[in-house]
């Protein structure tokens, strides 16, 4: 990765864009994947995509998608005190909440808050004590009275996220929130820099697309892959990374961080999309993880292989640590792995690349 992509990375990383709200993010997605395409589009919700044209005739179209958007809370309530009530915006996790800063996205611009924490002498049962519900938890924003939090540009019904910042960690990992699925996107880019640097090594037309609201059901995904109707779909989402202690591999499966991208088996994933994922990431000598999913995937992927007539996909996921924290942690050698398996999965489509099942 070069100082430009890990500048992106970065600024991509930390950038507020909870679910439905996901268009600061979008716009320096577009920003750098313009560099890299033929043209650049956004729809009316925000699903943002990038497509590089080939000029082969009768040209495979692929999609590569990703999604854009972050967990965070949203404005419930407002006290007399100054007080915010919250909810939350897609699977943020209650139990790692107080005690920690928010920024809240206000009319006035970004306004700073903290998810109150009762000191532990002053809880009753705290030895006993689970974690808290939504409701039970309040931001502080040094406000005295509603009138302050008004004065402030703050409202009923504006989305907050964590102010964590992502940074690099150890050897070759970093660490952040949002990584969930921000990191997607941001390999999308490099996959679509690739290409581009090698106009002659594929032949189909790409789509890379970085959809919004998949944390609430896969709207933005579902929207896009009606309109692009794609030939084929790669979708690039994060998965757990389960060697960490405390994790029964025998119930959640066996995926390691800085083992290699994961492919899922099963239920959404078409048998011959993940066949030519697997011939590919051998040819290139890229390890290969393995994961089941024995009734849906919890991805994109489940709403994008039912549009229209059906569109053959498959799930490829990048290991991750600590998914729906501010904590989360990926392993920069697997994200470099992602990347090449993604490059070599579309230049290997040809016109006559075909993934139906026949009798």
């Amino acid at each position: 990765m070069d100082d430009s992509s890990r500048s992106f990375l970065f600024d991509l990383l930390n950038t507020p864009s909870p679910t439905g709200f996901e268009m600061p993010g979008q716009r320096k997605w577009a920003a750098y994947a313009r560099q890299h395409a033929d043209q650049v589009e956004c729809d009316a919700y925000g699903n943002t995509w990038a497509t590089l044209s080939s000029a082969t005739s009768g040209a495979r179209k692929v999609m590569l998608e990703a999604h854009a958007d972050e967990i965070g809370y949203i404005v419930k309530h407002i006290t007399k005190e100054g007080f915010l009530r919250i909810d939350r915006i897609g699977g943020s996790d209650t139990a790692n909440a107080r005690g920690r800063r928010l920024q809240i996205l206000g009319d006035r611009g970004p306004v700073r808050g903290l998810i109150g924490n009762t000191a532990i002498h002053l809880r009753k049962d705290a030895q006993d004590e689970k974690a808290p519900k939504v409701h039970e938890l309040y931001v502080d924003i040094g406000a005295s009275s509603e009138t302050e939090v008004q004065e402030a540009g703050i409202r009923v019904g504006h989305p907050a996220v964590y102010i964590d910042q992502a940074e690099l960690f150890g050897r070759s990992r970093i660490v952040g929130r949002a990584i969930d699925n921000r990191i997607g996107g941001f390999i999308l880019t490099q996959v679509l820099a690739r290409l581009h640097a090698a106009p002659g090594s594929h032949s189909a037309t790409v789509y890379a697309v970085n959809a919004v609201q998949e944390e609430i059901g896969g709207n933005g995904a579902k929207m896009v892959a009606d309109r692009l109707r794609p030939d084929v779909c790669v979708v690039l989402d994060v998965t757990h990374a389960t060697d960490t202690p405390g994790i029964e591999v025998e119930k959640h499966g066996k995926v390691k961080l800085g083992g290699g991208p994961s492919i899922t088996h099963g239920t959404c994933n078409h048998p011959r999309v993940i066949e030519r994922l697997l011939r590919c990431a051998d040819a290139a000598g890229i390890p290969i993880q393995h994961e089941s999913s024995s009734r849906y995937s919890g991805t994109d992927t489940d709403v994008i292989f039912t549009v229209g007539p059906g569109i053959p996909s498959a799930l490829v996921s990048l290991p991750l640590r600590y998914m729906h924290s501010v904590v989360e942690t990926a392993d920069l050698e697997d994200i470099e792995k992602v990347i090449c398996l993604l490059t070599a999965f579309v230049q290997s489509i040809r016109p006559d690349s075909d993934f139906a099942l026949r009798l």
